[in-house]
């Protein structure tokens, strides 16, 4: 099966969450970074999880999952240690069109985690299609040294100047010419000599 590879926009969006564990607390630190709407149902949470719920930042049922929690939900993450439970919520999520995915349960995802190495706004995320999450993550920490901290700020360099030329009324063609410049290595090993003489 072909996955198809895209970054989704969860600002505002209801996710659910069943379970309040340590792997559901790493699910939600994902939906909390994505600004989601977020919703989780469990008898009991970490304290980090109760943390965020005081905190106002997510909601937190302290019960047992009910069918009607999918109800208007966009997307829902089952992490808790009932496989019959799972079964029971990925078949629900599919009569709602509610987007699932069952931690460890390939079977029962419409998505998957990818591994993703981040640096500010640059985001690369890697998938094996749920085959060996350990080669993602061997593939991620391989990535993590090869593209720097200074990723974050170049980024939002060339992002600023994006603006600037699209402000101006350049031709098409030497716009695209002079993005992919800044986008360039000797870009990057320029801003990084500019940095260098700032300290």
């Amino acid at each position: 099966m072909i996955l198809f590879p895209a970054f989704l926009k969860l600002a505002g969006r209801r996710c659910l969450v069943v379970g309040a564990g340590r792997v559901a607390q790493e699910k939600i630190e994902g939906l909390l970074r994505a600004d989601a709407d977020i919703r989780v149902v469990a008898p009991q949470a970490t304290r980090r999880i109760q943390s965020w719920a005081h905190a106002g930042k997510i909601r937190w049922d302290a019960r047992q999952f009910r069918r009607s929690d999918l109800s208007r939900a966009f997307l829902v993450v089952a992490a808790t240690s009932s496989p019959s439970l799972h079964a029971d919520i990925y078949k629900q999520a599919q009569r709602h069109g509610v987007l699932c995915n069952v931690v460890d349960d390939p079977e029962h995802c419409d998505f998957y985690y990818g591994s993703v190495v981040r640096r500010g706004s640059l985001q690369i995320a890697i998938s094996t299609g749920g085959h060996s999450p350990a080669l993602a993550q061997r593939l991620r920490k391989r990535l993590e040294s090869e593209f720097s901290a200074e990723y974050a700020a170049w980024l939002e360099e060339i992002g600023a100047a994006r603006k600037r030329l699209f402000a101006k009324s350049i031709p098409p063609k030497r716009r695209k010419a002079l993005l992919h410049r800044l986008a360039g290595e000797f870009s990057f090993d320029d801003f990084l000599r500019r940095k260098r003489k700032r300290k």
